[in-house]
């Protein structure tokens, strides 16, 4: 059985009987050991596709917790320090006594492929470690290995099942594929679909289509998954910009913000960080306004502040989303 994780003292902003944050992210916190010259040496960087998006909700102003595993090792430590530093309210942290999950991340023309290191505390979820859930937070976010990765997955998926049956409270998911960790196919699609139809908001990238659909255009899966129970499907494609659809039938495309590539690590990550952000402002993040559908005058700028959250994070290494000064700054130009 899953060791019984001890919680971990909130970030220092975080009262008792405070009021809880708005956004809860829950799933992995993982070292990035990224490639740094061709002398073999490696640096290392937070990272793990949840812990991204509540640090990118967080820097856009956003009061946001994340629910995660964390190993009492060093490398934990420096997973607590960057979501502190960020802003990110740490009460649903549990420390564990697994070392850190780390991976190891090549990167080629920019574009990163990863391994993972196994046994780590992230996957270890239970149903009672999750039972805070959603607490005070209007928006669930949930996805990555954390949610496929047994035999946590099992506590994930009964705890979002949950959440949306309860309704109030909008569930937002992103797969994150991993081929080289999901090598049954057809077994990762059930579990992806499973997964979807928890959700009210998902998030996609064109290659997480590729390896689950084959050749399937974008579109027919989108369908696919607002008839699973989706009011929102976003399929970003890299320097071809993103694609949103609505159960309506409203279709929109964006072209990508026009970035000086550095890399694409967190990328994905940071756009739906932006575009979460974005429907927030605009009064329409909720389970409702999700399912009734949203309209083009309301996506398309949604679609637009997230690739430009994007793009700026592929200008600098590593996963290393902008604050809202930085936002704020480009569009007063």
């Amino acid at each position: 059985m899953p060791d019984a994780a001890s919680p971990a003292p909130g970030h220092a902003g975080t009262a008792p009987g405070a009021a809880g944050p708005a956004f809860v992210v829950i799933g992995e916190a993982i070292v990035d050991l990224i490639a740094g010259d061709d002398e073999g040496t490696y640096v290392a960087r937070p990272g793990g596709g949840p812990l991204n998006i509540a640090v990118g909700l967080a820097r856009l102003g956003q009061p946001v917790a994340f629910a995660g595993r964390l190993s009492a090792d060093p490398l934990g430590t420096v997973l607590r320090r960057h979501l502190d530093r960020s802003g990110v309210d740490g009460r649903y942290l549990r420390v564990a006594p697994q070392p850190s999950t780390i991976s190891l991340a090549d990167l080629v023309a920019g574009v990163a492929a990863y391994e993972f290191s196994a046994g780590g505390p992230d996957f270890l979820w239970s149903a009672a470690e999750l039972e805070f859930l959603p607490g005070p937070a209007r928006v669930v976010h949930f996805g990555s290995l954390a949610s496929w990765l047994p035999p946590g997955d099992a506590a994930i998926d009964a705890a979002m099942n949950r959440v949306r049956a309860a309704g109030g409270v909008l569930v937002s998911y992103d797969p994150n594929v991993r081929p080289a960790l999901q090598p049954d196919r057809d077994g990762a699609r059930a579990q992806v679909e499973r997964a979807v139809g928890h959700a009210h908001l998902v998030k996609a990238s064109v290659e997480d289509l590729e390896w689950l659909y084959g050749a399937a255009e974008p579109a027919a899966v989108a369908r696919r998954w607002l008839a699973l129970g989706a009011g929102l499907v976003v399929i970003t494609a890299g320097p071809d910009g993103a694609s949103g659809w609505t159960r309506p039938g409203v279709a929109v495309t964006r072209p990508a913000y026009p970035a000086a590539m550095v890399d694409t690590v967190g990328a994905g990550d940071a756009f739906l960080s932006g575009l979460l952000d974005a429907l927030d402002r605009a009064g329409r993040l909720d389970p409702a306004a999700v399912l009734a559908g949203l309209d083009a005058a309301v996506l398309a700028p949604a679609l637009e502040h997230a690739g430009m959250v994007a793009g700026l994070t592929c200008q600098r290494p590593g996963a290393n989303p902008p604050w809202r000064s930085e936002i704020a700054a480009l569009s007063s130009r």
